[in-house]
């Protein structure tokens, strides 16, 4: 797992695993809306607040907050299924048309501001929308309740049709009917950016009363994995303490033995996060996250030999995961063996192309190539982060000097050219 914070203070989350499992939960529901599921990006708040939103055209955030209050796949797959009624709804179009083109960062500056706008919090949400560079809107993420109303028949609708029960939509309405958690000195936002009322929740009572599959239960494959995405939220938000808490020394369940050697990784107490991954590897030895959070360990406690086994073991089993193959590659790069270096560069190319919005694996890349002496393809991939961050002059600069060392016509001089372009319109903006 990786935490990326702004200059606010605002963070956002990349995990390998969470967003396989979020993404996993949302495809279906994507497909039955009519949506291209790759289209669609999820991204993840390191915020306490109880919220997800739709922003910036096909752009799907879930706070931490509420990934950890949902108590099973059903009530969190209500909520993604009426995110995506949101998303097909066109609703808020205007607000997300003006946010298209702006950064994660940006657009969870807005997102968090505009929250305690709506949320009663005054100058406090003003200010967190000035540190992100986007203009307070009190009525930005706020849904009428027509639009709350044909969320919700839409998400019955996708629940229906991908043979799911609309239990937990109702049961997440009931959570936050009776939460009394406070944020920004009100109650919590995605209570009041999407009305409740009670015309909504006997409407869908009535919805989940007549179908089918209202009784269907989750499969053992979606409860394991909701389960291990909350234990590693717990793993690393948290303090140790209050992981131990949760998961005592006394619970041998994989979730508990997950959360406690992230607590213990953190902490740092390695010996101790050691045994409990390896326990984990050798009851599983084909999970790509269990080496993933071994590799990482490893990494960050300065063994990058020993690292190096594990990172390759999880690239090999989930070869189509770019943060995975971003994280081997960025290890390959510590080596300061050459050869590494150019396998680096293969790793983190096939990273990019399948993720090409991670500003990390362009820097890793830029490095690499450096290593390398390509100062064309350095040139290029620095231009690359810098259009992603939003740093447009820079990424115009050295997309030129990319173009300074490649062939005319060439498919890197016309990328280039291709930046240049969209980094002076996006300037203007």
């Amino acid at each position: 797992m990786a935490v990326a914070k702004n200059k606010t203070g605002l963070s956002y989350i990349r995990d390998a695993e969470i967003e396989h499992t979020l993404r996993s939960y949302a495809t279906p529901l994507f497909v039955a809306a009519g949506l291209n599921p790759e289209d669609v990006s999820i991204h993840l708040v390191n915020n306490k607040t109880l919220n997800a939103f739709v922003a910036g055209g096909q752009r799907l955030f879930f706070f931490t907050g509420l990934l950890e209050r949902v108590e099973h796949p059903g009530q969190l797959k209500g909520v993604i299924a009426h995110e995506t009624g949101h998303i097909a709804g066109g609703h808020l179009a205007r607000t997300h048309e003006a946010l298209k083109n702006a950064s994660i960062k940006s657009i969870i500056g807005y997102v968090l501001g505009a929250a305690a706008i709506v949320a009663g919090g005054g100058q406090g949400g003003a200010g967190i929308i000035a540190g992100s560079q986007a203009a307070a809107q009190k009525s930005f993420l706020k849904y009428n309740r027509t639009q709350e109303s044909a969320a919700d028949q839409a998400a019955i609708r996708y629940l229906e049709s991908t043979g799911q029960s609309g239990k937990g939509m109702l049961e997440f309405l009931g959570i936050l009917g009776q939460t009394n958690q406070v944020y920004y000195g009100n109650v919590d936002p995605y209570w009041l950016s999407h009305p409740i009322s009670s015309e909504r929740v006997r409407a869908m009572e009535q919805s989940v009363r007549h179908s089918v599959f209202r009784d269907r239960g989750e499969s053992a494959e979606s409860l394991q994995a909701f389960d291990r995405m909350q234990a590693k939220l717990q793993g690393f938000i948290h303090s140790m303490a209050s992981t131990l808490k949760r998961y005592p020394e006394t619970d041998l369940s994989v979730p508990a033995r997950y959360a406690r050697a992230i607590a213990y990784f953190r902490r740092p107490v390695l010996d101790k996060a050691l045994l409990e991954i390896n326990s984990l590897i050798d009851e599983f030895p084909a999970d790509p996250y269990f080496h993933e959070l071994k590799g990482q360990m490893l990494y960050e406690n300065g063994d990058i030999q020993g690292a190096l086994p594990s990172l390759e073991a999880a690239a090999t089993y989930a070869p189509n995961q770019p943060l995975i193959l971003t994280l081997y590659g960025t290890v390959l790069l510590s080596t300061g063996y050459s050869a590494d270096d150019r396998k680096a560069i293969d790793v983190l190319k096939q990273s990019v192309s399948m993720d090409a919005q991670n500003p990390t694996t362009w820097n890793q890349l830029a490095i690499a190539y450096g290593r390398m002496g390509d100062t064309g393809n350095l040139a290029l991939a620095t231009a690359e982060r810098f259009i992603l961050l939003g740093q447009f002059e820079k990424a115009i600069f050295h997309a030129k000097r990319a173009q300074e060392n490649m062939r005319v016509g060439s498919p890197g001089f016309l990328r280039a050219d291709d930046i240049i372009t969209i980094a002076s319109r996006l300037a203007k903006n």
